[in-house]
């Protein structure tokens, strides 16, 4: 199976990953959770998620592929002193617990980086006991949206689309979330969305040096030169073009996420 990383690891990204809550990201499924529940999250990365699930549930864990978040993220709970939130590395497709372990698994902004999500949901339903939720999300990045339009940035938002492809992923996860849970196997399925905007100058000048970066220095433009897709000297186009739109009175940037819980039957 072709699978790669598209956003690698590069201190930006992971950066940006630990700015996440719970209260943003998972609250689609918070109202479902007490401090009975039993949480694996799958794709944790440094863990700023998982942490502020501990506060509503009995036990979580977190597992990553990458072993230099699982550090970062364990770090984070030396500094909280949580005693309820472990990490580890490990596999979604693979999960070292038995059956019927957990009462809710919740992933973020994972299964749009998998080769086989299916597969992955379907290694959730297994180690989930019998009522016990699942909880995706994921963004479409065929809803970004944005204002003044800056022509490299839209020519940016059609790259990550061949790059991630070629990578084995699918940048519109979210839009597929729903049938990607029924097909798993899972019942009592529920769907919402949920947008990020970002319209005031410091959210814009973040979030656009975060793409300058990652456009110029990160994994996704080693893998854009690498498949012929770009050229350093375009991606720098598209940096600037990030930077221009960042620092305009009047930048607008939307995207939509996907939401979608499951029960195991």
């Amino acid at each position: 199976m072709n699978e790669r990383y598209t956003h690698g690891f590069h201190e930006r990204v992971v950066s940006a990953h630990a700015r996440r809550t719970a209260e943003d990201c998972a609250a689609f499924l918070i109202p479902r959770l007490s401090d009975q529940v039993e949480l694996l999250d799958v794709g944790c990365g440094p863990g700023s998620i998982t942490v502020g699930l501990a506060d509503h549930c009995a036990r979580v864990v977190g597992v990553d592929t990458e072993p230099s978040v699982i550090t970062e993220a364990e770090e984070l709970v030396r500094a909280r002193g949580l005693d309820n939130v472990t990490f580890e590395v490990g596999s979604a497709y693979e999960l070292r617990w038995p059956d019927a372990s957990f009462d809710v698994v919740y992933a973020h902004q994972l299964l749009q980086h998998l080769g086989d999500p299916l597969g992955a949901l379907r290694e959730f339903r297994r180690v989930l006991r019998p009522g016990g939720l699942v909880a995706v999300r994921d963004s479409d990045y065929a809803t970004m949206v944005h204002s003044p339009i800056e022509p490299m940035i839209e020519r940016w938002r059609d790259l990550y689309h061949e790059v991630t492809r070629a990578n084995g992923g699918e940048p519109d996860a979210g839009r597929h979330l729903y049938p990607w849970v029924i097909e798993a196997g899972f019942v009592e399925v529920q769907a919402s969305a949920r947008p990020w905007v970002f319209a005031d100058a410091e959210s814009c000048a973040w979030w656009s040096e975060l793409w300058a970066v990652r456009i110029t220095e990160g994994t996704f433009a080693d893998h854009a030169v690498e498949f012929g897709m770009a050229g350093r000297a375009e991606l720098d186009e598209m940096a600037a073009a990030f930077r221009r739109w960042g620092a305009r009175p009047d930048a607008f940037w939307a995207l939509l996420h996907g939401q979608v819980l499951g029960t195991r039957a």
